[in-house]
C-alpha cells in the first residue's frame, strides 16, 4: 500500500544566459508585483543594474536590501520590518543574501526566489538556512524555492574558486549517499531510495561532462538544485551530506582559516572514498574529476593545514548528535589521515 506525499518542489526554474534579466518577467507571470530583494554585499554594479533593470521593466515594485551577514537576529529583523508589503522574496548573489532570502520567506510564508550569481554549493535550493546564532553556525529549516534562476553568464564571470567549490560540493555527495546507506546497515537509519538515486545521478550527468563553459555550468546548477530537491524529497540533508560535510563543519569550527565550503567537503570526499569499503570506482571518477578540472592544481596553491585536518577528522564524529556516520570508526579516521600523509595524489595538498 502507498502513502501518497505531498513535496514542495521549485516549479520555475530557469537555468540559461540571460535569466537574471528576466526575473522581473517570472515575478509578473507569477502576480508578485511587490518583491523584497535581499542581494549580496559587494555585488558587481553589472549585476545589480541588470537585475533593478530588469524588475523596473516589467512595473515590480522593489525593496532592495543588502546582505551585509548571515546572523539570525538580522532575518528576524528585515521579517518584522516587512510584516505584508510585498508578495514574494528573492535572493539574489552569494549564500548570505540566499540564506537571510529564505528564512525570511519562510518565517513570512511567501514564494522564495533563488537567483545565484555563482555555483559554489548546492544551498540555493536546500530547504535549509545557514545563520549564525552568537558566532555559531546553525541549519534552520527554511524556504524550499518557488523559483530556481541561473543566469549562467554571471555565474561564468565568477570567480573560477566558486566554480571549483561548486565541484568539490557536488563531488561529496558520492560518499554522502555511501555514508548514508552505511548508517542503514549499521544503526538503522531511513534511507529514500528515491532521494539517494537522484543525488548520485545528478553527479554522473556533471562527470560526464566537467567543463567550465555554458554547457558546463548548465549541468553543474541543474545537479546542485537537484540535490537540494533530494533533500526535500527525503526531509534530510542526508543524500547531500555525510561524513565529508562533519569533517568540513569540524574545520569551520577550529581552523585559523576556513576555506570555501566546497573545497573542504571536495577533499574529504576523496580521502574517505580511498578508505570506504567497495568506493574504488567512486575514488577513481573523483581522482579524474578532480584532476581535469584543476581542483587540486587549485589547492596545492594554497595547500591546507595538516595539523588542522587532523584535528577536525578526530572531531568529525562528535559535530552532530543522532547522526550516525562511517567517520565514528576509528579504522575510518585513521586511514583518511593517512591519505592526507601518503596517497601521491594528494602531494602537495597539505602543509
Amino acid at each position: 500500500m502507498f502513502t501518497a506525499v505531498s513535496v514542495k518542489i521549485p516549479g520555475i526554474v530557469r537555468i540559461k544566459p540571460g535569466a537574471l534579466a528576466r526575473l522581473g518577467i517570472y515575478c509578473r507571470r507569477e502576480s508578485f508585483r511587490q518583491v523584497l530583494v535581499v542581494v549580496s554585499e559587494g555585488l558587481p554594479e553589472n549585476i545589480l543594474q541588470t537585475l533593478r533593470e530588469g524588475l523596473a521593466r516589467e512595473g515590480i515594485a522593489v525593496r532592495e536590501v543588502v546582505a551585509d551577514g548571515c546572523e539570525l537576529e538580522k532575518a528576524g529583523a528585515l521579517f518584522i520590518a516587512n510584516p505584508s508589503g510585498f508578495a514574494a522574496v528573492a535572493g539574489v548573489g552569494g549564500g548570505k543574501a540566499l540564506d537571510i532570502a529564505k528564512y525570511v520567506a519562510f518565517l513570512s510564508q511567501k514564494p522564495y526566489l533563488a537567483a545565484p550569481t555563482s555555483l559554489s554549493n548546492d544551498g540555493f535550493c536546500s530547504p535549509q538556512s545557514s545563520l549564525t546564532v552568537k558566532g555559531r553556525r546553525f541549519s534552520l529549516p527554511s524556504a524550499v524555492p518557488h523559483a530556481v534562476v541561473v543566469d549562467t553568464e554571471v555565474c561564468l564571470a565568477a570567480p573560477k574558486s566558486l566554480w571549483l567549490s561548486g565541484v568539490g560540493d557536488l563531488a561529496s555527495k558520492l560518499t554522502a549517499v555511501r555514508d548514508w546507506k552505511w548508517a542503514f546497515h549499521n544503526a538503522g537509519t531511513p534511507v529514500n531510495d528515491l532521494a539517494a538515486l537522484m543525488s548520485d545521478a545528478s553527479v554522473y550527468q556533471f562527470i560526464a561532462r566537467p567543463e567550465r563553459d555554458a554547457a558546463g555550468m548548465r549541468l553543474l546548477a541543474t545537479a546542485l538544485m537537484l540535490n537540494g530537491v533530494a533533500m526535500t524529497v527525503c526531509g534530510s540533508s542526508r543524500p547531500a551530506s555525510g561524513a565529508e560535510h562533519l569533517v568540513s563543519h569540524a574545520l569551520d569550527a577550529t581552523s585559523a582559516n576556513p576555506r570555501l565550503h566546497g573545497w573542504q567537503v571536495g577533499m574529504a570526499t576523496y580521502a574517505l572514498a580511498a578508505v570506504m569499503p567497495r568506493a574504488e570506482e567512486e575514488r577513481k571518477m573523483l581522482e579524474n574529476l578532480f584532476a581535469v578540472t584543476g581542483f587540486f592544481d587549485a589547492v596545492r596553491a594554497a595547500p591546507f593545514s595538516l595539523a588542522e585536518w587532523d584535528q577536525a577528522v578526530d572531531l568529525a564524529p562528535t559535530i552532530k548528535d543522532d547522526f550516525p556516520s562511517i567517520i565514528s570508526l576509528p579504522e575510518i579516521r585513521e586511514g583518511v589521515k593517512r591519505q592526507f600523509r601518503e596517497n601521491p595524489v594528494l602531494r602537495g595538498c597539505f602543509v
